[in-house]
Order: C-alpha cells, then sequence, then structure tokens
C-alpha cells in the first residue's frame, strides 16, 4: 500500500507517543497467500503487481522464494510469522536473532526487499485458540525488536500483530471494548506498539457477518447506503466495515490509545462458495470499500482520517485453504489462480481496471472427464477420492458448479484431480471410467481449469516447503537450548 501514486495525505493529531502530528498516505495494497497446488512462479506474481501498480504486499510468512522474486522491485511488504512460531520467538533471543538474520536483514540490502513491517503471528488472539498464543506475543515482540536493534533496523521495519475483529466486541460502535480477558494483554500490546511507531492491524470481514447470520442486512455489508443504519447516539452508520471500524476506535480509546493509526489487514468478499459469494457481490464490495477509503471520508468517530492502509483479501485463490470456516475460503482472489482478473475492479491506483497475469505456463489444454460409454453408477468412491484432494467446492450448495449435474460433477471431480496431479496419464483412469479430452468440458459460469506450470514449484511444494521449515526450526531451538 505504500508505492500509491496518487496518495491522501492525512494529519492526525495525536497526544500519544510518536504519533504527534503524523502525516500518512493511505493505499491499498494485497495478501498474497499461497496454500495452492496451483502456484504461479513469484517472479510472473511480483510482475502482477507492478503491472497493477500495487505497492503494498503482506505475505503470512517468509518464503525466501517470494522475498527474492520482491528484490528490487520496490514493493513495500509485509513477512508474517505464523503462530506456531511464537512460542519458540518468546523463549529465545538467539531464535529471534536468527529468525531476523535469515528472513529480514539478509534482504534488507540495496537493491534488496523493502521490508516495513514484521507481523508477528495472525490472528493470534482468535477465540477460537482459546488463549493457546496469548502469552507468547508480547515475549516475542519484545525479543523481535532487540533483534532488530542489533542490525539497526528498528527504526524502519516495524512489528505488528493482525488482530481478528473478535479482539473486541459491543452492541454499538461507540460503546466498543476488548473483551476482558484480553484488556490487559490489549493495553501492554498497544503501549509497545505505540511506543515503536507501530500501527494496530486488523482484520474485518462484513461477508463473515452477512454469511453467519441470517438476520444481518444484506445491504448493510456493502457501501450503497442501508434501510437497516445502526443509529448509535448522533451518529448513523449505514455500513458494516465504518461500524466495526469505529467499534475498534472506542476499544482504544477506553485503554488509552484512541489516537492509534489502524491498518486493515485483511479485507475482502469471495466469488465462489456461498450463496452470497459471487463475483457480482465481490465487485460491488471490493469497489465500494476502495471508493469509500479513497474517499477521505472517514468513519463517525474518525471524520476525515479513513485507515493508514487497507490490504485487500486476497490477490489470488487458493485451493488449499482450510474450509471448516465456508467452501468460501478458497475463493477470496480478485484474480484467479492463475492471475486471471475474475471482475473489473479499478484499485484507485491510476492504472484503470485490473490488468492479468502475462507469461503464465499452463499445462495442455486437455482435461480429464467421465467417459459417456460406460456405467458411471461405480464413480461415487472416486468423487470423494479426487475430492478429498482436489476442490469440487464449487460443485457444492452457492457453488457455480451446483446446477451441472451428476455426469457433470463427475467431470469436474475427475478433472480437478487430474490438473493437480499435473496431468499424470494414470490420474485420469478410475478403473476406466475416466478419458482424456481437448474440447473444453466448460458450462456455462462453471469453469473446468487447466493447471500451470511452475517449474520452481512442484504438486504440494507449499505445504512440504511449510513442513520443512518448522522442522528445521524445531532443530535449531533444539541446538540453541543444547548449547546454553
Amino acid at each position: 500500500m505504500r508505492g500509491f501514486d496518487g496518495a491522501l495525505h492525512v494529519v492526525l493529531f495525536m497526544p500519544i507517543l510518536l504519533w504527534s502530528i503524523l502525516m500518512v498516505e493511505a493505499g491499498i495494497g494485497v495478501n498474497w497467500g499461497t496454500l495452492s497446488s496451483h502456484r504461479l512462479s513469484p517472479s510472473v506474481v511480483v510482475d502482477l503487481l507492478r503491472e497493477n501498480k500495487i505497492g503494498k504486499v503482506k505475505l503470512f510468512d517468509a518464503d525466501p522464494n517470494a522475498l527474492r522474486a520482491l528484490m528490487g522491485s520496490g514493493i513495500e511488504v509485509m513477512v508474517g510469522i505464523p503462530n506456531e512460531m511464537l512460542g519458540t520467538l518468546s523463549s529465545s533471543a538467539a531464535v529471534a536473532d536468527l529468525w531476523v538474520s535469515q528472513n529480514v536483514s539478509r534482504y534488507a540490502v540495496k537493491g534488496g526487499v523493502n521490508i516495513r513491517y514484521i507481523a508477528v503471528g495472525n490472528e493470534p488472539f482468535l477465540s477460537n485458540y482459546q488463549g493457546q498464543y496469548q502469552s507468547f506475543v508480547l515475549p516475542a515482540m519484545v525479543n523481535l525488536q532487540q533483534s532488530l536493534a542489533k542490525v539497526n533496523l528498528a527504526g524502519y521495519v516495524k512489528l505488528v500483530v493482525p488482530c481478528n475483529a473478535d479482539a473486541y466486541e459491543s452492541s454499538l460502535p461507540s460503546q466498543g471494548s476488548f473483551r476482558p480477558e484480553l484488556t490487559q494483554i490489549m493495553t501492554q500490546i498497544v503501549s509497545f506498539l505505540n511506543s515503536n511507531g507501530s500501527p494496530f492491524i486488523v482484520n474485518i470481514y462484513p461477508f463473515l457477518s452477512l454469511y453467519q447470520s441470517s438476520d444481518f442486512p444484506q445491504d448493510y455489508a456493502f457501501f450503497d447506503g442501508s434501510s437497516h443504519p445502526v443509529v448509535d447516539g448522533s451518529n448513523i452508520y449505514y455500513n458494516a466495515f465504518d461500524g466495526n471500524f469505529d467499534t475498534l476506535v472506542a476499544a482504544l480509546n477506553k485503554i488509552g490509545y484512541g489516537q492509534m493509526p489502524i491498518v486493515i489487514g485483511e479485507v475482502g468478499w469471495p466469488t465462489d462458495g456461498a450463496v452470497s459469494a459471487n463475483l457480482s457481490a465481490a465487485r460491488a464490495f471490493n469497489q465500494g470499500l476502495i471508493n469509500h477509503v479513497l474517499s477521505n471520508k472517514g468513519t463517525p468517530l474518525r471524520p476525515g482520517v479513513p485507515p493508514m492502509d487497507i490490504y485487500l483479501f486476497s490477490l489470488l485463490d487458493e485451493e488449499q485453504k482450510s474450509i471448516l470456516p465456508g467452501n468460501f475460503e478458497r475463493h477470496w482472489g480478485i484474480f484467479s489462480f492463475d492471475g486471471q482478473a475474475k471482475y473489473p475492479l479499478n484499485l484507485g491506483l491510476g492504472n484503470g481496471m485490473l490488468k492479468n497475469a502475462k507469461d503464465v505456463q499452463y499445462l495442455p489444454s486437455r482435461w480429464c472427464v467421465a467417459n459417456p460409454s460406460r456405467d458411471l453408477d461405480r464413480a461415487s468412491n472416486h468423487i470423494k477420492l479426487a475430492c478429498s484432494m482436489a476442490d469440487c467446492t464449487t460443485l457444492l450448495y452457492g457453488g457455480s458448479c451446483n446446477t451441472i449435474g451428476m455426469k457433470g460433477n463427475i467431470s469436474y471431480a475427475f478433472n480437478s484431480y487430474y490438473q493437480l496431479q499435473k496431468q499424470d496419464a494414470r490420474s485420469c483412469d478410475f478403473d476406466g471410467l475416466g478419458m482424456v479430452t481437448f474440447l473444453d468440458p466448460s458450462i456455462g459460469d462453471c469453469h473446468f481449469l487447466v493447471g500451470v506450470s511452475d517449474s520452481n514449484c512442484g504438486f504440494g511444494c507449499g505445504i512440504l516447503c511449510g513442513l520443512w521449515i518448522m522442522i528445521l526450526w524445531v532443530v535449531i531451538y533444539l541446538r540453541i537450548f543444547d548449547s546454553l
């Protein structure tokens, strides 16, 4: 979000340390997730960012392939530390030193990566975690801050903690407060953020409010006004984003940091996997959000002061994400997995509508479908196997392929598995029920994909890479512990 050409300049008058009379640039960035078996080459993704003048990107780890591709791009980067690493980082300054050395300072060279933020965990206070990571966050931040200071980066690279909006609560925005069990730790963390010049990062998802409650007014989730506004004293809220944002503002105010700058770490709308998740709704929400933020209107509790930055969730679809929250989890991208824009969207960066990725290396144009000459009554077990590994969420209720019929369902499942296996001929056998075709079997809005060929990344490399990283950290920690 920092490469924004026509950025808005907002003067914030703040009585708290380091934030008095601060000028910030509001901008639009994206989250770049990699939980996909159809991964574009990192260099193609970086070119996609640059082609669309996206100057800010948020990563969920410190993937060396992504960081190498970002070198020399000038794009401002937020690298992430998975929650599972917080315990180790909180208990060992040596581990923090090593992490900073391997993932930050090695790239902080001339012509390197413009790393501006380190996200310490990802929604570590989520209520579903039941406090699992709560005690690790602040000690990890202290160790990491000291590590940054040792390599003279503490003044440039800022530590942040992306929080889920469930960290605070209220029936009305002006009465917002942090959850009782979080009040003390939040006060300590916000004090730390403030003393080191870092913003508060929150993830806001009006879509989830709509998805989880049949009583939630649909028009309140968008930005065109609502017939069910929330009246809060003299303030009237016509959209859920402003109401949620101001609930956080009120919560921060209650702990003495009401003027703390806020960055939206994740916000977006999925395009598939639920009744309310479709292309038109996603375009309406994201375009409305961008226009709203760049209008500089702010919110009732912060008039004229929009969020410092917003990071859209997300850049690309990730078909290996968990679907426990819902089938829509694999369809948040403003681009499909292969970097093709799903719908017209103007990011407000002086570049018009989204531009597609270039030089994408696809697998050959062939698909695996149900063999029409075979009895398909035996296909159910094969479908289960295929969909247990490949993504079939568009076939389910609310999905774009939900109405293509039984034979279409079988073909879709077979093809998804076939592409997942990089078109290995054996993966289209299914005991003779499958066959390879060179005619695109897509039906209406139901698109049968062709995978991408990535020489840097074979099937499942993202998952395997993550496992190897975790193993490496365990080994490093044990060695450091033995040396003490």
